[in-house]
């Protein structure tokens, strides 16, 4: 019986996963999605075209394997209709080697008028949620009164609308008038386009799969950082993005897990609201973003950028048990002189290691190490014997600092541009 390898995000998300994941898929038989929603985008790039992935697996590019979108995944018909519709247009025969979980939980029309609102609430104190209400549904989730899509099969009708008729009075407690009868109209249009794939049992076709010695990738969204246990509350999303999240997102046991792919940028960044301790806020975060394209994949907005913290990701490293570590965009760093890693934190002028119980706290100053910039353009570079002695050096230090191999290196957006050390360890 084989085991399953997760990959996922050690930031504030956007980190590269679906580039990674779609380099990996070739070593594995089926690629699942264990949690998150529309909220997250993941971006590839190959043959001189760009795709975004918003619900669907990273997966679906490769030879026919299968994907799956498992129960830990919150999916709104109107948006997977349009993007899978977008996909099959382009050639994908997506209704082949696509599977959705029964127990997936829907997103509603209803859902997004309630995010709305609850941000319209907060204020000033609001998340930065990107509005497709993905934690209205994880609530409803949460307080048993979520839609599931094997409801189709169970008197959905009669379900929809008293999770909708709930919904709307809600809302007019809150002050709103909602009105929302053409969204209802193209929901339940990606309703029936839904019902148009293999819905499955996601929990018993992957065990099934592991007992026949089938490869699984388990395919994060988001990050550790937006974890909403562990990341850097209340600015979280609203599922478990760490590894364990595998475990409930796909009905994966703890022991059933291999290596731990865990993805992170030779910089950091982050999206909307919430503390960044290493945020630059001078032209040298300006100008990262600039080489970065760092705006966000689904919402367009611009992203903070920061020196990398590895106070952060000693913490997401622990947290997920991570086997093997995967370095993204080090070609954005190419021009600097100087390269500053966050080697600790003073928080009310006491030394630490730790990433903090309250992160959101104005009183951390990031501690730095300068490295010495490799000054030299790696998008070419396509073997390891080819990088340049200073980047190597980064890489050490790295290494030595986090304790943990970094087996993969991106120099690049295109699938090409991926350099695989002679440290990975195969599937």
């Amino acid at each position: 019986m084989t085991k399953v390898d997760v990959l996922l995000g050690l930031q504030w998300g956007d980190e590269g996963k679906g580039k990674v994941v779609d380099v990996l898929t070739p070593a594995y038989d089926i690629v699942a999605r264990f949690q998150g929603g529309p909220n997250a985008g993941h971006t590839l790039e190959f043959d001189g075209k760009k795709y975004v992935l918003r619900s669907i697996p990273s997966g679906i590019f490769q030879k026919g394997q299968i994907n799956i979108i498992g129960n830990g995944v919150v999916l709104d018909p109107i948006l997977f209709k349009e993007e899978a519709e977008a996909l099959e247009a382009s050639g994908i025969p997506l209704k082949n080697i696509l599977k959705l979980s029964k127990k997936v939980h829907l997103i509603l029309p209803t859902h997004r008028l309630l995010d709305a609102a609850n941000e319209k609430a907060k204020g000033s104190n609001k998340i930065g949620t990107t509005g497709k209400g993905i934690g209205p549904t994880y609530t409803d989730k949460i307080s048993r009164n979520g839609l599931r899509l094997g409801d189709v099969f169970h008197d959905f009708d009669t379900k929809y609308a008293a999770a909708r008729d709930r919904h709307v009075a809600i809302l007019k407690t809150m002050g709103e008038n909602p009105s929302f009868d053409e969204l209802e109209a193209k929901w339940l249009q990606g309703i029936e386009y839904m019902k148009g794939f293999d819905i499955i049992d996601s929990e018993y076709e992957i065990n099934a799969a592991l007992k026949n010695d089938k490869k699984v990738l388990c395919e994060g969204a988001q990050g550790t950082l937006l974890d909403v246990d562990f990341g850097s509350y209340p600015f979280v999303t609203s599922s478990n993005t760490i590894c364990s999240g595998a475990c409930s997102g796909l009905g994966v046991a703890p022991n059933r897990i291999g290596e731990v792919f865990g993805i992170f940028k030779a910089y950091c960044t982050r999206v909307g609201s919430g503390p960044f301790p290493t945020e630059l806020f001078d032209e040298t975060g300006k100008t990262i973003r600039d080489l970065g394209h760092e705006y966000g994949a689904v919402t367009g907005r611009e992203r903070r950028c920061g020196w990398i913290d590895l106070v952060a990701l000693k913490y997401a490293i622990m947290i997920n048990g991570v086997t093997q570590l995967i370095m993204m965009k080090s070609d954005v760093l190419d021009g600097f002189d100087e390269i500053k890693a966050c080697v600790g934190y003073e928080i009310d002028g006491v030394p630490t290691d730790r990433f903090p119980f309250d992160v959101n706290t104005d009183d951390i100053k990031p501690v730095y190490k300068t490295l010495p910039g490799w000054k030299t353009d790696m998008t070419k570079i396509s073997s390891e014997d080819q990088l340049p002695a200073q980047f190597k050096n980064y890489i050490d230090f790295l290494e030595k600092e986090l304790e943990t191999p970094i087996t993969i290196l991106s120099v690049g957006p295109d699938r090409e541009q991926t350099i695989v050390r002679s440290s990975f360890k195969k599937a």
